[in-house]
C-alpha cells in the first residue's frame, strides 16, 4: 500500500504539526507535500522525511507571507501528481484537502476547521485586521476561496473532525459528515502537582482573537498575580493596559511551560479555539481551566470538576468566573484523569482504524 501524506504548510511546529507527526508515525514510509516549508523550524523527526513543496516555495518570503499566497497554494495543491497512491491523507485547515486523486485513490482528511478567516472570522478579519488595498480585495477574493474551499470538500472520501465544535462546521459549510476523533496531547510530560497555585496563568501566542486582554483586565480589576506566557502582535497592547500583578514571560521552553503549569492557579483561555491543546494540557498537571464556554472546551473541560466556563466574552464574566472557581475545592487527579483520554496512542489506534477501514470498505466512507 502505497500512501502520500499532505499538509498545509510546514513553517512551524504547532498543533496541527504534532498531530501530523503522530500521523507520520502511523506512515512511516509516506512522503509528506506540502505547500511552503522552513525545515529549521520543524522537529527532528519531520526534518527526518521527505517533504515536497509547492511551487510557492520559490516566491520571495514565502516563509513568512504563506498566508498571503493562499490562492497560489490553492493551486500548487492541485497540482500534486498523487496517481501513484492507493492512500492519500491529508492534515488540512486551509488547503491540503484539496489535492486531486483518482477515483480508485482514497482520500481521509483530518480537518482542523474550515477556513475559519474565510467563513466564521471573515467580517472580524475584514474589519479588524485587513488594511489599506488588502482589504478592498478581500471581498472576491475570499468569495473565490469559499467556493473552492467548499468544492474541495468533496473531493475527500472520509472527513474527520477534532472537535465537535469542528464537526458542526464541516456540516454546515461543506453539508457533509464526519467523525471527531481528538488530537494527540502528551500528557505524560506533565504530572500532577501538590503544592498550592501562585499565580493565574495565560500560555499562548498574543493575537486578537484569543481575547487577553479581557484576562488582563480581570487581573487588574481582581489584583490577582497573572502570569502571560508567549509572544506575538498582541503584546504590546497587552503590556500597556497590564497592571502591576501581571507579568509577561515571553516565549517559554517545554520545560519553562510544565513548570509554569505546575506552579499556577488555573489557566485563563477567555478565547475560542477549534480545540485547544493548552487546556488539556493544563488538566494533564492537575490544574483547573477558567474558558470561554464555546468550541473545543466542551469536548476537553468539565464544567465545576475539571475547569469553569463562562457564556460572555467579556470582563464582568472572566472576573465572576475567578470568583467562582475560588470556592471550588479541586481534584488535581480527576482533572488530570480527565486529561488522560487524549493521550497520543488513543489517536493513533482510532486513526489507523479509520484510515484502513476507508481503504478497505468504500461503503464506510462519509
Amino acid at each position: 500500500m502505497r500512501v502520500a501524506l499532505v499538509h498545509d504548510w510546514l513553517v512551524t511546529m504547532g498543533g496541527a504539526e504534532r498531530v501530523l507527526e503522530e500521523i507520520a508515525h502511523l506512515f512511516p514510509e509516506a512522503p509528506i507535500y506540502t505547500g511552503v516549508v522552513d525545515r529549521m523550524r520543524l522537529s527532528p523527526f519531520l526534518q527526518s522525511r521527505t517533504i515536497i513543496p509547492t511551487f510557492v516555495q520559490a516566491l520571495p518570503f514565502a516563509h513568512r507571507w504563506y498566508n498571503r499566497y493562499l490562492p497560489l497554494l490553492m493551486y500548487g495543491m492541485e497540482q500534486f501528481d498523487l496517481s501513484d497512491y492507493d492512500l492519500v491523507v491529508s492534515s488540512s485547515a486551509a488547503v491540503a484537502k484539496g489535492v486531486v486523486t483518482r477515483a480508485e485513490t482514497r482520500h481521509v482528511s483530518y480537518v482542523h476547521t474550515p477556513m475559519r478567516y474565510a467563513w466564521d472570522l471573515y467580517h472580524e478579519y475584514r474589519d479588524r485586521e485587513a488594511r489599506g488595498i488588502s482589504k478592498k480585495l478581500m471581498g472576491p477574493v475570499f468569495h473565490y476561496m469559499r467556493l473552492w474551499d467548499r468544492l474541495s470538500a468533496d473531493r475527500v472520501d472520509r472527513l474527520i473532525a477534532n472537535s465537535t465544535a469542528v464537526q458542526r462546521r464541516i456540516e454546515k459549510h461543506y453539508r457533509r459528515s464526519s467523525e471527531v476523533i481528538y488530537p494527540p496531547v502528551d500528557v505524560d510530560r506533565f504530572s500532577v502537582s501538590t503544592e498550592p497555585g501562585r499565580y493565574y496563568l495565560v500560555l499562548s501566542r498574543l493575537v486578537s482573537y484569543k481575547r487577553f486582554d479581557l484576562a488582563v483586565e480581570a487581573a487588574n480589576r481582581l489584583r490577582v498575580p497573572l502570569v502571560v506566557a508567549g509572544d506575538g502582535p498582541e503584546r504590546k497592547a497587552l503590556e500597556k493596559m497590564a497592571g502591576p500583578t501581571v507579568r509577561f514571560a515571553g516565549r517559554v521552553s517545554d520545560a519553562e511551560r510544565s513548570r509554569l503549569m505546575g506552579e499556577s492557579t488555573a489557566l485563563l483561555f477567555p478565547g475560542e479555539e477549534d480545540f485547544g491543546i493548552t487546556p488539556v494540557e493544563m488538566q494533564a498537571a492537575g490544574r483547573p481551566v477558567i474558558a470561554f464556554g464555546r468550541g473545543g472546551v466542551l469536548d476537553t473541560v468539565v464544567h465545576g470538576e475539571t475547569g469553569w466556563l463562562f457564556n460572555h466574552q467579556t470582563v464582568d464574566d472572566v472576573v465572576e468566573a475567578i470568583r467562582a472557581q475560588e470556592a471550588v475545592r479541586w481534584d488535581g487527579q480527576r482533572i488530570r484523569q480527565n486529561a488522560e483520554r487524549f493521550q497520543p496512542e488513543v489517536f493513533r489506534e482510532r486513526f489507523r482504524a479509520a484510515a484502513l477501514e476507508t481503504l478497505a470498505d468504500p461503503s464506510q466512507l462519509g
